[in-house]
């Protein structure tokens, strides 16, 4: 089993959420699913680094301010892996600007925001839909 620590972000503006889509070679959660911008924590970097570096590859996007709300596990298998994955949920500001994926060939495929009244749970992962319950939307 392979263990990963990851930062997510969970940005809200205007009664929307800022979620990427995950691409084929997404390591832990299924591909086409709607996830929240962020990574994996590489080696020496401190986690408020990773969600900045994450959500300006996935997102065009630059941290305003970030405050870390919640941690949360999760089990996966993926491409032959079994994997124990620890995200750290940030509640964010971004600055505003258009959306682009800026690190092309990665595990996203795609950036939008997404109304909060239209989110169906079976279309995002599972931190996704657990970042519903730390913005009171679920």
């Amino acid at each position: 089993m392979r263990s990963r620590v990851s930062a997510y972000a969970i940005a809200v503006m205007e009664e929307r959420l800022l979620l990427t889509q995950l691409a084929d070679s997404s390591p832990v959660f299924e591909p086409g699913l709607w996830h929240l911008p962020g990574g994996g924590v590489d080696p020496g970097e401190q986690p408020y680094e990773t969600l900045g570096r994450e959500l300006y590859e996935e997102t065009g996007l630059e941290v305003l301010d970030a405050r870390l709300v919640d941690a949360r596990a999760y089990t996966a298998h993926r491409l032959g892996i079994d994997w124990h994955l620890v995200g750290l949920f940030y509640r964010v500001d971004v600055k505003p600007a258009p959306l682009v994926v800026t690190k092309a060939y990665d595990s996203t495929s795609a950036v939008t925001w997404m109304p909060l009244s239209g989110l169906r749970e079976s279309r995002l992962s599972p931190a996704a839909v657990d970042s519903l319950a730390m913005i009171g939307a679920r």
